[in-house]
């Protein structure tokens, strides 16, 4: 756009609106001139002309929305949209999302190309409004300055400091207020903007390692280990029992591993981080579970599910009595499921009791019991006095022996609706299993509403994803007919800023679900085997882990490399 004719064009505006008078802005265009200086740039400087009448000639101008920015407060999940190279060379800041707009306030309406670039990163339609430089500076420099610096430059900075660690127990601590102090002492500093990141980046978990000359950082996002820039060796102690303090660990014992938790405040969010630590030859190794109330689903509709997973699960919690197990090996969801189902059958003339090993979020008005199994109380002790509470809906968080298996069978043929988990590979498995435990098969047959087995698979960016070939070779190494995917446009990842070059972004759950219905039943009391089960399973139209995960593909929600790596064998 020229801006010698906009320059001419704004000025009238301004003595139209009043906003500056016609001496003074002959004035100001000699001086402008003069010195090199576009005309809006050189009123604005001189403070000629307010800021705010600036933005809403620009506006006028332009034929855009203006934007106010004096008491606006940056959602910080909108700023993770768009990389923060782009949002400082632009000087732009996402203000709202409603739907697939996105609005966007520019401080350069000027620059034709940022919309398009925008679009591109984040899939949405932008639509900018026109905000002052000056807003926009200062909404950025504070929300940074509240932020983590880039760990690299944290870690430097720290290597020639001095160490210093507070003694005093903290049960929640408000990482946003000890990051804007820069009189934090270095450690405090590295463990507070190291959880920061982690959140940042949409992590479940973040290891310290030590190694035999460098002390390793990684986080977990969305299954995988990636690894980012570490701590220095050098800070390694003290970053060990900063830890442990905040963990209400015993900083002194270096020799046994040690469990702790703590709360944590940070970009807006309060989150559980649960600590495990662990012995190891070079130091002891921090795993550190973030534990997001925000990531829950609050019901079963909000787990993203094929409409035939959740109509089955809808329609085994609604029972009165009986028992559903989920299974699937460990980090697969089955807590997040377990959760969903209770948050659907959460109501005021229920009386719901869980027993948990540990209690991973505290959910409103729920009895939640924690194992100990130290002290004796076990899962099937918890059980018995559960039992003796007057409950309708009991959760066993896992079903480990004989005796918890009989006991939750027992709760279930007695009006009770019980819900817990296995560790067995499918769906069909769930019921051998407990068979193997001792449970009668008529027992089984009895009590079992539904059996359901799950993995997390990796969702494809949707900016990014990009189109493929039908990998002949790899369908043929994987017993996949090429017909099944005949007039289907198959995805793979590609990586972009949104995704953090990453190509998926975001998991979802692959389900298995076996109703147990008569026909399965009758296999069920004849002492069936896993593949009978199967068999007549699918007969009575069971889709297996592969068949729902290929679907997946063929809508485009996933890869077929992806999906096959999670489904293995199936």
């Amino acid at each position: 756009m020229d801006r010698e004719s906009f320059s001419g064009k704004i000025a009238l505006i301004l003595l139209r609106r009043g906003m500056i008078s016609q001496p003074v802005l002959q004035e100001a265009l000699q001086a402008a001139q003069a010195d090199a200086k576009r005309l809006e740039e050189y009123l604005i400087e001189k403070q000629l002309v307010a800021e705010t009448h600036m933005t809403l000639a620009i506006a006028e101008y332009l034929g855009m929305l203006p934007m106010s920015l004096a008491h606006f407060t940056p959602d910080s999940q909108l700023l993770e949209m768009i990389p923060k190279e782009t949002i400082n060379r632009y000087m732009i800041i996402p203000v709202a999302k409603v739907g697939k707009v996105l609005t966007v306030a520019l401080s350069d309406p000027f620059n034709v190309g940022i919309v398009d670039e925008l679009q591109t990163l984040t899939g949405m339609k932008v639509m900018p409004v026109v905000s002052s430089e000056k807003d926009v500076k200062d909404i950025l420099q504070k929300f940074y300055e509240q932020a983590s610096e880039d760990l690299a430059d944290i870690f430097k900075s720290a290597e020639s400091d001095d160490v210093e660690i507070g003694h005093e127990k903290q049960e929640e601590v408000s990482l946003d207020e000890m990051l804007e102090g820069t009189e934090s002492a270095p450690v405090i500093r590295i463990v507070n903007s190291i959880i920061v990141e982690a959140l940042r980046r949409r992590a479940s978990d973040i290891h310290i390692q030590p190694m035999e000359k460098t002390l390793r950082l990684r986080y977990r996002i969305d299954g995988d280990l990636y690894e980012v820039p570490s701590p220095p060796k050098n800070l390694q102690p003290a970053i060990i029992s900063r830890i442990k303090i905040m963990s209400d660990m015993n900083i002194a014992e270096r020799r046994i591993p040690q469990d702790g938790r703590f709360k944590v405040k940070a970009l807006g969010r309060e989150v559980d981080v649960r600590v495990s630590l662990l012995p190891m030859i070079f130091g002891e190794k921090i795993v550190m579970r973030i534990l997001d109330k925000t990531n829950l689903a609050t019901s079963l509709s909000g787990l993203g599910l094929d409409q035939k997973a959740y109509e089955s699960l809808l329609y085994a919690i609604c029972q009165p009595h009986g028992i559903i197990l989920i299974t699937g090996p460990t980090c697969s969801g089955k807590t997040t499921t377990l959760y969903s189902c209770l948050q659907d059958l959460n109501k005021p003339d229920v009386n719901i009791v869980t027993t948990e090993d540990p209690v991973e979020y505290q959910l409103m008005g729920i009895n939640q019991v924690q194992i100990r199994e130290d002290i004796g109380l076990t899962f099937a002790g918890a059980l018995r006095s559960i039992l003796r509470q007057d409950p309708d809906i009991v959760m066993v968080g896992e079903i480990r022996d004989q005796e918890t298996a009989a006991i939750a069978v027992k709760a279930a043929l007695t009006g009770h609706l019980v819900l817990s988990t296995l560790h067995t590979n499918d769906a069909a498995g769930a019921i051998t299993r407990l068979r193997d435990m001792g449970v009668e098969p008529f027992l089984l047959a009895s009590s079992v509403i539904m059996t359901q087995a799950q993995r997390l698979y990796k969702k494809l960016c949707p900016v990014c994803r990009r189109p493929c070939k039908l990998p002949l070779e790899f369908l043929r190494l994987n017993n996949l007919d090429p017909k099944y995917f005949e007039g289907v446009q198959l995805f793979e990842p590609a990586g972009c800023p949104k995704c953090a070059n990453i190509g998926f972004k975001g998991r979802n759950a692959l389900m298995e679900i076996l109703s147990v219905d008569d026909a399965v039943r009758q296999v069920i009391l004849r002492n069936g085997s896993a593949a009978e089960l199967v068999e007549k399973a699918i007969a009575n139209g069971m889709l297996t882990l592969r068949m729902v995960g290929l679907e997946k593909v063929k809508e485009g929600i996933s890869s077929l490399e992806e999906v096959l790596s999670v489904t293995g064998g199936e």
